[in-house]
């Protein structure tokens, strides 16, 4: 007596072994693509849950320092234990800190080739053309970001098209297999002449849908999942501003 899971396994097994040659390619081109789904949608969740815990603890970090951003050591902030873990936020702080700094930097030199008076009696500021320019910089970075997370998604878009359309495929050829033998003079009550053109059928449109319907869940889930992320980083960086701005803006007294 067989169980469900083993009578669906030898179904698949027999479809495989009555098919042609052509048959077996395309059941084959399947089972690679599932593998290649599962391998790319569990690598893609894992990295976004990663990177979000590795930004939530970057963050925290950052509002327990954020009265001295500027002298923040990043090697001593939380970091990625595996190299494929983007931190979006790690690398968003780093801009903008290393902007703001050449900015200053600047903005010192010019005050000390312009002024003969003891440049402590002149404190530097941020104008709001600073901080727009700070704004458009890092906002480049957040792009750039999003793509690194976004890496690889297109062969999920990709899985989600063509697996579908093989499994049709699959499904058309075993059909025209199957009249090809019966008008060869095959018996339609044969199931010798008639068994391996159903099977590749049937057994190709079932494989087609159990890969596409996995892969446009985890693609529509992670699209969106990074889409709110790049809307974070967005966030992050505008309470960046924020809290430079309060330390370095020059206050107008009227």
């Amino acid at each position: 007596m067989y169980t469900p899971t083993l009578a669906t396994l030898q179904a698949f097994t027999t479809a495989y072994t009555e098919s042609d040659l052509f048959g077996k390619l395309i059941i084959l081109s399947l089972v690679f693509l599932s593998v290649l789904c599962w391998i790319v949608l569990s690598f893609k969740v894992w990295q976004t849950k990663k990177a979000r815990e590795l930004s939530l603890a970057f963050q925290t970090a950052l509002e327990n320092n954020k009265d001295h951003l500027l002298t923040l050591d990043v090697d001593n902030l939380p970091r990625a234990t595996h190299n494929r873990v983007p931190n979006p936020y790690g690398t968003i702080f780093a801009v903008l800190k290393a902007k703001t700094l050449e900015t200053l930097n600047k903005k010192m030199f010019f005050l000390e080739q312009t002024s003969k008076e003891n440049k402590k009696d002149h404190p530097i500021y941020l104008s709001t053309a600073d901080l727009e320019l700070l704004e458009s910089h890092v906002y480049t970075t957040i792009s750039c970001q999003s793509k690194i997370l976004e890496k690889d998604l297109f062969i999920l878009s990709t899985i989600v098209t063509l697996a579908p359309f093989l499994g049709l495929l699959g499904t058309v050829w075993g059909i025209l297999v199957t009249f090809a033998e019966l008008q060869g003079g095959a018996s339609a009550s044969s199931n010798s002449a008639i068994i391996g053109g159903l099977s590749t059928a049937l057994s190709t449109t079932v494989l087609g849908l159990v890969i596409a319907i996995p892969a446009l869940i985890a693609y529509n889930y992670l699209k969106n999942s990074l889409k709110t992320f790049s809307s974070d980083m967005e966030d992050f960086l505008h309470n960046l501003l924020s809290t430079i701005e309060l330390q370095y803006r020059k206050v107008d007294i009227s």
